[in-house]
Protein backbone atom coordinates (compact mmCIF):
# COMPACT_ATOMS: atom_id res chain seq x y z
CA UNK A 1 0.00 0.00 0.00
CA UNK A 2 1.06 3.60 -0.62
CA UNK A 3 0.76 4.45 3.02
CA UNK A 4 3.38 1.85 3.94
CA UNK A 5 5.97 3.04 1.40
CA UNK A 6 6.38 6.58 2.69
CA UNK A 7 8.01 7.88 5.84
CA UNK A 8 6.28 9.48 8.79
CA UNK A 9 8.17 12.70 8.00
CA UNK A 10 6.59 12.85 4.53
CA UNK A 11 3.12 12.23 5.99
CA UNK A 12 3.63 15.02 8.52
CA UNK A 13 4.82 17.25 5.67
CA UNK A 14 1.65 16.49 3.69
CA UNK A 15 -0.48 17.16 6.77
CA UNK A 16 1.26 20.47 7.50
CA UNK A 17 1.05 21.80 3.96
CA UNK A 18 -2.62 20.85 3.56
CA UNK A 19 -3.47 22.50 6.89
CA UNK A 20 -1.62 25.72 6.09
CA UNK A 21 -3.09 25.93 2.57
CA UNK A 22 -6.66 25.39 3.81
CA UNK A 23 -6.37 27.96 6.60
CA UNK A 24 -4.44 30.52 4.54
CA UNK A 25 -6.88 30.25 1.61
CA UNK A 26 -9.91 30.90 3.82
CA UNK A 27 -8.33 33.83 5.68
CA UNK A 28 -6.83 35.43 2.55
CA UNK A 29 -10.09 35.13 0.62
CA UNK A 30 -11.99 36.67 3.54
CA UNK A 31 -9.50 39.54 3.65
CA UNK A 32 -9.83 40.29 -0.07
CA UNK A 33 -13.65 40.37 0.21
CA UNK A 34 -13.74 42.75 3.21
CA UNK A 35 -11.41 45.52 2.03
CA UNK A 36 -13.42 48.79 2.34
CA UNK A 37 -12.69 50.15 -1.14
CA UNK A 38 -14.49 50.44 -4.43
CA UNK A 39 -11.92 48.39 -6.34
CA UNK A 40 -13.30 44.96 -5.41
CA UNK A 41 -12.33 42.34 -7.95
CA UNK A 42 -14.82 40.11 -9.74
CA UNK A 43 -14.97 36.73 -8.01
CA UNK A 44 -16.09 35.00 -11.22
CA UNK A 45 -12.82 35.94 -12.93
CA UNK A 46 -10.80 34.63 -9.97
CA UNK A 47 -12.60 31.27 -10.23
CA UNK A 48 -11.85 31.15 -13.96
CA UNK A 49 -8.15 31.98 -13.51
CA UNK A 50 -7.94 29.27 -10.85
CA UNK A 51 -9.13 26.69 -13.40
CA UNK A 52 -6.49 27.90 -15.88
CA UNK A 53 -3.70 27.57 -13.30
CA UNK A 54 -4.92 24.09 -12.32
CA UNK A 55 -4.86 23.07 -15.99
CA UNK A 56 -1.27 24.31 -16.37
CA UNK A 57 -0.15 22.49 -13.20
CA UNK A 58 -1.89 19.28 -14.29
CA UNK A 59 -0.17 19.46 -17.68
CA UNK A 60 3.14 19.77 -15.86
CA UNK A 61 2.37 16.71 -13.73
CA UNK A 62 1.31 14.75 -16.84
CA UNK A 63 4.60 15.69 -18.56
CA UNK A 64 6.46 14.30 -15.56
CA UNK A 65 4.30 11.16 -15.50
CA UNK A 66 4.61 10.34 -19.22
CA UNK A 67 8.34 11.08 -19.31
CA UNK A 68 8.56 12.03 -22.99
CA UNK A 69 6.94 14.50 -25.44
CA UNK A 70 5.73 11.64 -27.67
CA UNK A 71 3.86 9.90 -24.82
CA UNK A 72 2.43 13.24 -23.69
CA UNK A 73 1.15 13.93 -27.20
CA UNK A 74 -0.41 10.47 -27.46
CA UNK A 75 -2.11 10.83 -24.08
CA UNK A 76 -3.57 14.24 -24.95
CA UNK A 77 -4.72 13.13 -28.42
CA UNK A 78 -6.30 9.91 -27.15
CA UNK A 79 -7.97 11.18 -23.97
CA UNK A 80 -8.64 14.84 -24.70
CA UNK A 81 -8.86 15.79 -28.37
CA UNK A 82 -10.41 12.50 -29.53
CA UNK A 83 -12.66 11.89 -26.52
CA UNK A 84 -15.58 14.34 -26.63
CA UNK A 85 -17.73 11.93 -24.59
CA UNK A 86 -15.18 11.91 -21.77
CA UNK A 87 -15.01 15.71 -21.82
CA UNK A 88 -18.80 15.83 -21.63
CA UNK A 89 -18.76 13.34 -18.74
CA UNK A 90 -16.26 15.50 -16.81
CA UNK A 91 -18.25 18.66 -17.54
CA UNK A 92 -20.71 17.57 -14.83
CA UNK A 93 -18.27 17.94 -11.89
CA UNK A 94 -16.76 20.99 -13.63
CA UNK A 95 -20.11 22.77 -13.51
CA UNK A 96 -20.76 21.71 -9.92
CA UNK A 97 -17.28 22.72 -8.76
CA UNK A 98 -17.68 26.09 -10.49
CA UNK A 99 -20.86 26.71 -8.50
CA UNK A 100 -19.13 25.57 -5.31
CA UNK A 101 -16.16 27.90 -5.80
CA UNK A 102 -18.37 30.89 -6.53
CA UNK A 103 -20.43 30.10 -3.44
CA UNK A 104 -17.23 30.13 -1.36
CA UNK A 105 -16.58 33.73 -2.44
CA UNK A 106 -20.17 34.68 -1.62
CA UNK A 107 -20.04 32.95 1.77
CA UNK A 108 -16.74 34.58 2.80
CA UNK A 109 -18.14 37.96 1.77
CA UNK A 110 -20.79 37.53 4.48
CA UNK A 111 -19.24 35.26 7.15
CA UNK A 112 -16.03 35.31 9.15
CA UNK A 113 -13.28 32.91 8.07
CA UNK A 114 -13.50 30.85 11.29
CA UNK A 115 -17.29 30.54 11.08
CA UNK A 116 -16.96 29.54 7.43
CA UNK A 117 -14.24 26.98 8.18
CA UNK A 118 -16.35 25.28 10.86
CA UNK A 119 -19.62 25.35 8.93
CA UNK A 120 -17.98 24.13 5.73
CA UNK A 121 -17.23 20.82 7.48
CA UNK A 122 -20.86 19.94 6.68
CA UNK A 123 -19.29 18.64 3.48
CA UNK A 124 -18.41 15.49 5.47
CA UNK A 125 -22.00 14.30 6.08
CA UNK A 126 -22.96 15.42 2.59
CA UNK A 127 -20.12 13.41 1.07
CA UNK A 128 -21.01 10.45 3.29
CA UNK A 129 -24.61 10.52 2.06
CA UNK A 130 -23.52 10.76 -1.59
CA UNK A 131 -21.09 7.87 -1.02
CA UNK A 132 -23.88 5.68 0.35
CA UNK A 133 -26.28 6.57 -2.49
CA UNK A 134 -23.88 6.71 -5.46
CA UNK A 135 -21.17 4.16 -4.57
CA UNK A 136 -23.32 1.74 -2.51
CA UNK A 137 -20.99 1.92 0.48
CA UNK A 138 -22.03 1.67 4.10
CA UNK A 139 -21.10 3.68 7.17
CA UNK A 140 -20.44 2.32 10.63
CA UNK A 141 -22.37 3.36 13.72
CA UNK A 142 -19.48 5.53 14.91
CA UNK A 143 -19.41 7.36 11.58
CA UNK A 144 -23.15 8.05 11.69
CA UNK A 145 -22.79 9.23 15.29
CA UNK A 146 -19.97 11.59 14.27
CA UNK A 147 -22.09 12.94 11.40
CA UNK A 148 -24.90 13.91 13.77
CA UNK A 149 -22.36 15.32 16.25
CA UNK A 150 -20.87 17.46 13.49
CA UNK A 151 -24.29 18.80 12.52
CA UNK A 152 -24.95 19.64 16.16
CA UNK A 153 -21.63 21.51 16.36
CA UNK A 154 -22.44 23.55 13.26
CA UNK A 155 -25.87 24.42 14.69
CA UNK A 156 -24.16 25.73 17.84
CA UNK A 157 -21.76 27.83 15.77
CA UNK A 158 -24.61 29.34 13.75
CA UNK A 159 -26.92 29.73 16.77
CA UNK A 160 -25.16 32.94 17.80
CA UNK A 161 -22.49 33.66 15.18
CA UNK A 162 -19.28 35.27 16.37
CA UNK A 163 -18.89 38.88 15.23
CA UNK A 164 -15.81 40.53 13.75
CA UNK A 165 -15.37 44.05 15.15
CA UNK A 166 -12.76 45.17 12.60
CA UNK A 167 -14.90 44.41 9.52
CA UNK A 168 -16.77 47.54 8.42
CA UNK A 169 -18.55 46.29 5.30
CA UNK A 170 -22.22 45.29 5.21
CA UNK A 171 -22.78 41.54 5.66
CA UNK A 172 -25.72 39.17 5.57
CA UNK A 173 -25.12 35.99 7.63
CA UNK A 174 -28.21 34.30 6.15
CA UNK A 175 -26.84 34.75 2.63
CA UNK A 176 -23.48 33.45 3.81
CA UNK A 177 -24.93 30.33 5.41
CA UNK A 178 -27.12 29.65 2.35
CA UNK A 179 -24.02 29.93 0.15
CA UNK A 180 -22.18 27.41 2.36
CA UNK A 181 -25.15 25.05 2.21
CA UNK A 182 -25.05 25.12 -1.60
CA UNK A 183 -21.25 24.74 -1.55
CA UNK A 184 -21.25 21.65 0.68
CA UNK A 185 -23.94 19.99 -1.46
CA UNK A 186 -21.84 20.67 -4.56
CA UNK A 187 -18.67 19.46 -2.83
CA UNK A 188 -20.24 16.17 -1.73
CA UNK A 189 -21.79 15.34 -5.10
CA UNK A 190 -18.86 16.45 -7.29
CA UNK A 191 -16.27 14.68 -5.14
CA UNK A 192 -18.10 11.35 -5.19
CA UNK A 193 -18.96 11.69 -8.90
CA UNK A 194 -15.30 12.34 -9.75
CA UNK A 195 -14.22 9.38 -7.61
CA UNK A 196 -16.69 7.17 -9.47
CA UNK A 197 -15.31 8.34 -12.83
CA UNK A 198 -11.73 7.73 -11.69
CA UNK A 199 -12.46 4.18 -10.57
CA UNK A 200 -14.44 3.30 -13.70
CA UNK A 201 -11.25 3.15 -15.81
CA UNK A 202 -7.45 3.07 -15.60
CA UNK A 203 -7.08 6.57 -17.04
CA UNK A 204 -4.44 8.68 -15.28
CA UNK A 205 -5.57 11.06 -12.51
CA UNK A 206 -3.80 13.94 -14.26
CA UNK A 207 -5.53 13.17 -17.57
CA UNK A 208 -8.88 13.22 -15.76
CA UNK A 209 -7.92 16.51 -14.12
CA UNK A 210 -7.05 18.01 -17.51
CA UNK A 211 -10.38 16.86 -18.94
CA UNK A 212 -12.20 18.40 -16.00
CA UNK A 213 -10.29 21.69 -16.03
CA UNK A 214 -10.82 22.20 -19.77
CA UNK A 215 -14.55 21.89 -19.17
CA UNK A 216 -14.15 24.04 -16.06
CA UNK A 217 -12.57 26.89 -18.00
CA UNK A 218 -15.47 26.90 -20.48
CA UNK A 219 -18.06 26.80 -17.67
CA UNK A 220 -16.40 29.55 -15.62
CA UNK A 221 -15.97 31.79 -18.67
CA UNK A 222 -19.72 31.46 -19.21
CA UNK A 223 -20.19 32.42 -15.57
CA UNK A 224 -18.05 35.55 -16.08
CA UNK A 225 -20.13 36.53 -19.13
CA UNK A 226 -23.50 35.93 -17.48
CA UNK A 227 -22.79 37.51 -14.07
CA UNK A 228 -20.20 40.21 -14.74
CA UNK A 229 -20.00 40.49 -18.52
CA UNK A 230 -20.84 44.20 -18.76
CA UNK A 231 -18.61 45.17 -15.81
CA UNK A 232 -15.68 43.12 -17.11
CA UNK A 233 -16.04 44.72 -20.57
CA UNK A 234 -15.99 48.16 -18.95
CA UNK A 235 -13.28 47.74 -16.29
CA UNK A 236 -11.24 44.79 -17.53
CA UNK A 237 -10.86 41.11 -16.63
CA UNK A 238 -8.23 41.77 -13.96
CA UNK A 239 -9.87 44.81 -12.39
CA UNK A 240 -9.17 45.05 -8.66
CA UNK A 241 -6.47 42.36 -8.66
CA UNK A 242 -3.80 42.74 -5.99
CA UNK A 243 -1.06 40.52 -4.64
CA UNK A 244 -3.57 39.19 -2.10
CA UNK A 245 -5.99 38.18 -4.86
CA UNK A 246 -3.17 36.44 -6.72
CA UNK A 247 -2.34 34.60 -3.49
CA UNK A 248 -5.97 33.43 -3.21
CA UNK A 249 -5.88 32.11 -6.78
CA UNK A 250 -2.56 30.36 -6.14
CA UNK A 251 -3.75 28.74 -2.89
CA UNK A 252 -6.99 27.59 -4.50
CA UNK A 253 -5.08 26.05 -7.41
CA UNK A 254 -2.42 24.31 -5.32
CA UNK A 255 -4.92 23.20 -2.69
CA UNK A 256 -7.13 21.47 -5.24
CA UNK A 257 -4.24 19.50 -6.74
CA UNK A 258 -2.47 18.84 -3.45
CA UNK A 259 -5.56 17.11 -2.06
CA UNK A 260 -5.02 14.20 -4.46
CA UNK A 261 -1.49 13.72 -3.11
CA UNK A 262 -2.72 13.82 0.47
CA UNK A 263 -5.48 11.29 -0.24
CA UNK A 264 -2.89 8.94 -1.77
CA UNK A 265 -0.28 9.07 0.96
CA UNK A 266 -2.17 9.74 4.20
CA UNK A 267 -5.20 8.32 5.98
CA UNK A 268 -8.54 9.67 7.18
CA UNK A 269 -7.30 10.25 10.72
CA UNK A 270 -4.52 12.55 9.50
CA UNK A 271 -6.96 14.38 7.23
CA UNK A 272 -9.24 14.83 10.24
CA UNK A 273 -6.41 16.33 12.28
CA UNK A 274 -5.63 18.62 9.35
CA UNK A 275 -9.20 19.90 9.14
CA UNK A 276 -9.32 20.47 12.90
CA UNK A 277 -5.98 22.29 12.85
CA UNK A 278 -7.18 24.47 9.97
CA UNK A 279 -10.20 25.47 12.06
CA UNK A 280 -7.95 26.45 14.97
CA UNK A 281 -5.58 28.45 12.73
CA UNK A 282 -8.47 30.21 10.98
CA UNK A 283 -9.96 31.13 14.36
CA UNK A 284 -6.67 32.56 15.66
CA UNK A 285 -6.14 34.51 12.42
CA UNK A 286 -9.71 35.86 12.56
CA UNK A 287 -9.23 37.07 16.13
CA UNK A 288 -5.99 38.86 15.20
CA UNK A 289 -6.91 40.22 11.76
CA UNK A 290 -10.67 40.77 11.92
CA UNK A 291 -11.29 41.23 15.65
CA UNK A 292 -13.43 38.11 15.92
CA UNK A 293 -15.18 37.86 19.29
CA UNK A 294 -15.37 34.23 20.39
CA UNK A 295 -18.68 33.24 21.98
CA UNK A 296 -19.39 30.22 24.16
CA UNK A 297 -21.66 28.69 21.52
CA UNK A 298 -18.98 29.15 18.82
CA UNK A 299 -16.25 27.59 20.97
CA UNK A 300 -18.49 24.64 21.98
CA UNK A 301 -19.59 24.05 18.40
CA UNK A 302 -16.05 24.23 17.04
CA UNK A 303 -14.85 21.67 19.60
CA UNK A 304 -17.74 19.33 18.71
CA UNK A 305 -16.90 19.64 15.01
CA UNK A 306 -13.20 18.88 15.61
CA UNK A 307 -14.03 15.80 17.72
CA UNK A 308 -16.58 14.55 15.18
CA UNK A 309 -14.04 14.90 12.33
CA UNK A 310 -11.60 12.75 14.29
CA UNK A 311 -14.26 10.12 15.08
CA UNK A 312 -15.42 10.01 11.46
CA UNK A 313 -11.87 9.27 10.31
CA UNK A 314 -11.42 6.29 12.60
CA UNK A 315 -11.35 2.96 10.71
CA UNK A 316 -14.70 1.21 10.53
CA UNK A 317 -14.82 -2.15 12.28
CA UNK A 318 -15.43 -5.19 10.13
CA UNK A 319 -18.52 -6.59 11.86
CA UNK A 320 -18.51 -9.78 9.79
CA UNK A 321 -14.97 -10.53 10.98
CA UNK A 322 -15.96 -9.86 14.58
CA UNK A 323 -18.94 -12.17 14.26
CA UNK A 324 -16.71 -14.92 12.83
CA UNK A 325 -14.30 -14.46 15.71
CA UNK A 326 -17.15 -14.71 18.22
CA UNK A 327 -18.45 -17.86 16.52
CA UNK A 328 -14.99 -19.45 16.56
CA UNK A 329 -14.54 -18.57 20.23
CA UNK A 330 -17.92 -20.09 21.11
CA UNK A 331 -17.08 -23.28 19.18
CA UNK A 332 -13.80 -23.65 21.06
CA UNK A 333 -15.58 -23.21 24.38
CA UNK A 334 -18.07 -25.94 23.43
CA UNK A 335 -15.24 -28.32 22.48
CA UNK A 336 -13.47 -27.65 25.77
CA UNK A 337 -16.73 -28.27 27.68
CA UNK A 338 -17.27 -31.60 25.86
Amino acid sequence: MANENVSVVFKVYCLTVMTLVAAAYTVALRYTRTIPSGDLYFSTTAVCITEVVKLILSLGMLIKETGSPARLKNALVEHVFCSPKELLKLSVPSLVYAIQNNMAFLALSNLDAAVYQVTYQLKIPCTALCTVLMLNRSLGRLQWFSVFMLCGGVILVQWKPAEATKVQIEQNPLVGFTAIAVAVLCSGFAGVYFEKVLKSSDTSLWVRNIQMYISGIVVTLMGVYVNDGDKVAEKGFFFGYTSWVCLVVFLASVGGLYTSVVVKYTDNIMKGFSAAAAIVLSTVASVVLFGLQITLSFASGAILVCVSIYLYGLPKQDMSRLRRQDTTHESREKLITV
